[in-house]
């Protein structure tokens, strides 16, 4: 196969292309509160060519080998078409030829586990959550993805890989009274399966903070000191900055452009945001990315000034950066977009205690509930928290939203805790077809923002 796509490439003097051939084995399985709604175990393989040509880009996807050279030459016809059309020629960034192969081994591999045990684990915590008092539904989700890629260009990469994942996710439902709170569950094995076992007591721990938000009383809404713990930071740091590092985000939008100077001054002193593939048994994990490229340890803002962003080889052409091995796809019927890998607030030298005590009045928040973006516009839900007063934490608190601009927040950040953690489930939908790519993590410590606007019932 890999001699049929290096003979495919190389006997056309096109100025760049590119093959990438998948083999997908993926299993669902989902229970809607007592019932099984889905049980499944699929597989798929394909593949995706680019053609750059003549300051042209041009990609499609085929299903079979035998495909390809009927796709590629479709897609060869259509760049000679658009070259004469195309006003703003498009280009490369030069790289290194690579010639690798990678395979993930774990030490339990969700290939070896029975269809069958898969569901008995998902049955199992799905009844322990249905049983405890107040819980009135429930949803439970397991998935294990294994992907096999091939990657080829016509400059003489060739490079095979693995991606493997495999993770529980859902939610559960308690009512008491009129109260009905929703609490967020995951584990996950990236790659190691066995991370999914013998979690009943972080279950449980679980379904205790949902049943202390029943009788929780709903924040009261203002501008205050807040706390906000590892999860929440993450998402913060992912949603709210992460995109805009994006480079194909901001190409072509002039006042995003400008705000995001390379050495302008977008946070406080103390605050360190790096996205980096390299941290083993993490989501967002790997050595190269769908553009055969190295994924590299990217610091993108350093002491609160914006150092880097993330690039394909076509973006940091355009910006004259350097190339972060950020080109990923979710699978062979997607082109690859700019994603982060793993994105992380670094870890800071305060202690959280202390973060508690610096405050007279203010809250401690906790983990995100959904929420939107919109520019450097901000809105997301926490699922609980804790009102601080006179520096010690008080009643537990529900119903909260935080909402602000971006920048003025990344300066409101006065402490950073030395704790920091990563998600353990990963998670990100960008592009249009929308690619939810699961092999995207995150990460923070505890962080103190000294004024952010919170919303309540």
């Amino acid at each position: 196969m890999k001699e049929k796509f290096i003979e495919l490439l190389t006997k056309d003097h096109l100025d760049y292309s590119d093959i990438r051939f998948e083999r997908n084995n993926e299993t669902d399985i989902r229970f809607e509160g007592n019932e099984l709604k889905e049980i499944k175990e699929t597989y798929r393989e394909g593949g995706h060519i680019r053609i750059y040509d003549k300051g042209t880009k041009v990609y499609g996807s085929f299903s079979e080998v035998k495909d390809a050279v009927k796709t590629f030459g479709e897609l060869k016809k259509l760049s000679d078409v658009a070259s004469d059309y195309q006003q703003e020629k498009i280009s490369l960034k030069s790289s290194p030829v690579i010639k690798d192969t990678i395979e993930i081994n774990p030490k339990n591999h969700p290939k070896d586990i029975s269809l069958s045990d898969k569901k008995e684990l998902l049955k199992k915590y799905n009844e322990l959550a249905l049983k405890q008092d107040n819980v009135i539904n429930t949803i439970f989700n397991y998935k294990d993805f294994n992907s096999k890629r091939t990657f080829v260009n016509s400059e003489g990469s060739v490079i095979e890989y693995e991606m493997l994942a495999s993770y529980i996710h859902g939610a559960i439902f308690a009512k008491k009274n009129d109260v009905v709170q929703i609490k967020g569950v995951s584990f996950g094995g990236f790659p190691e399966f066995n991370n999914l076992l013998d979690r009943e007591d972080d279950l449980l721990e679980k379904v205790e903070i949902l049943q202390r938000m029943l009788t929780a009383e709903p924040i009261k809404a203002g501008n205050y000191p807040i706390i906000v713990n590892p999860q929440l930071a993450s998402v913060l740091i992912h949603e709210a900055f992460g995109h805009l590092s994006e480079a194909d985000i901001i190409k072509n939008n002039p006042s995003f452009i400008d705000k995001l100077q390379i050495g302008k001054k977008l946070g406080s002193k103390i605050l360190n945001v790096i996205d980096d593939p390299t941290i083993k048994n993490t989501p967002g994990y790997y050595k190269y990315d769908d553009e055969g490229q190295p994924g590299l340890r990217t610091v993108l803002i350093k002491e609160g000034i914006l150092n880097g962003r993330l690039h394909s080889r076509e973006t940091a052409d355009i910006f004259s950066e350097p190339v972060t091995g950020n080109m990923r796809a979710v699978d062979c019927n997607h082109t690859p977009i700019i994603r982060m890998s793993n994105i992380f607030i670094d870890s800071g030298e305060d202690d959280l205690q202390a973060m508690i005590n610096s405050i007279d009045e203010g809250y401690y928040l906790f983990n995100s509930k959904g929420g939107q973006t919109t520019g450097d516009q901000f809105t997301f839900g926490a699922e609980y928290g804790y009102k601080i007063v006179n520096g010690k934490k008080q009643e537990m608190v529900r119903d909260i939203n935080i909402s602000g601009e971006l920048f003025k927040t990344l300066n409101n950040i006065s402490m950073v805790a030395d704790d920091l953690t990563f998600n353990e489930v990963g998670g990100c939908g960008k592009g249009d077809p929308m690619q939810l790519n699961i092999f995207s993590g995150k990460g923070a410590p505890h962080i103190k923002i000294d004024s952010a606007n919170l919303g309540g019932r």
